[in-house]
């Protein structure tokens, strides 16, 4: 069973920074295309990155590239999504999700285990 907690939300004024973690125990991570997604009140949950196991391809939504960025240290169990020029339009619950049998995914339903989220409000 694989255990995954997000952290390093909170609220950030337009045009600034956050970098969200998300730290993995109970499997092998190495072995997991990670991804993370977002949702804001009233909308459907949406595609943000995601990351291949080794770390070597990454994908991100349109609304985000360029501005976002995934890494991952699979010595510490950890992936990361470092967030620049935020707008608000990125406020939401952002979630970190592993998937055990794809090399990476943008679809929510390829991923076997999520966190509990991490909240980012961005104020104009």
């Amino acid at each position: 069973q694989v255990q995954l907690v997000e952290s390093g939300g909170g609220l950030v004024q337009a045009g600034g920074s956050l970098k969200l973690s998300c730290a993995a125990s109970g499997g092998t991570f190495s072995s997991y295309a990670m991804g993370w997604f977002r949702q804001a009140p009233g909308k459907d949950r949406e595609f943000v990155g995601t990351i291949s196991r080794s770390g070597g391809t990454t994908y991100y939504a349109d609304s985000v590239k360029g501005r976002f960025t995934i890494s991952r240290d699979n010595a510490k169990n950890l992936v990361s999504l470092q967030m620049n020029s935020l707008k608000p339009d990125d406020t939401a619950v952002y979630y970190c999700a592993a998937s055990t049998y794809r090399a990476y995914s943008s679809r929510g339903s390829e991923y076997d285990y999520w966190g509990q989220g991490t909240q980012v409000t961005v104020s104009s």
